[in-house]
């Protein structure tokens, strides 16, 4: 898994969720160094719908056709995005006018399983956000979300036999 590249919301500390904000001339920095990281020629790209993530995919894989996949959107914080992250509402239950987070695990959950299916047997790469990663984190087998992920850093999520464990990629 690998979060979007630093968008205009990350580096004013607002609440994005669902709202489609652009990347920073920094992001798409972050975004274009994934072009030369090793990568397994076996692999298959999925991305977000939304915009940060899309770009984020055509700059650090451009010559590789993602498929889009709307279960790796963000979650919807509702009343909340646009407000500073300060703002931000607990993770568990439903921000007012938005996505819960029980549903937000279920949705990732059912979209890291349709990406993996579709890869068969090739590495799925998926290009997200920040919310789906801690989902991806709870559902690999962590008790907490952990921090926020860096931008354009890729997570590998390793099977050790009995859960998943999370360790860094360096590109």
């Amino acid at each position: 898994m690998i979060r979007h590249g630093e968008t205009t919301a990350n580096r004013d500390a607002v609440i994005a969720g669902r709202t489609d904000v652009e990347l920073t001339d920094t992001g798409r920095a972050q975004a274009r160094a994934l072009v030369g990281g090793e990568w397994p020629s076996s692999r298959m790209l999925f991305t977000s719908p939304m915009q940060r993530a899309r770009e984020t995919s055509e700059l650090g894989f451009p010559s590789e056709q993602p498929q889009v996949h709307p279960g790796l959107r963000e979650r919807d914080w509702g009343v909340f995005e646009g407000q500073p992250l300060s703002a931000l509402p607990p993770r568990e239950g439903r921000p007012e006018q938005g996505e819960d987070w029980k549903e937000m695990i279920d949705r990732v959950s059912a979209a890291i399983h349709d990406c993996c299916a579709c890869a068969q047997g090739r590495l799925p790469i998926m290009i997200c956000h920040s919310g789906v990663i801690r989902a991806a984190r709870i559902l690999a087998g962590d008790t907490h979300t952990s921090t926020r992920p860096e931008n354009a850093h890729p997570i590998y999520f390793d099977w050790t036999g009995t859960r998943h464990q999370e360790r860094s990629h360096d590109v």
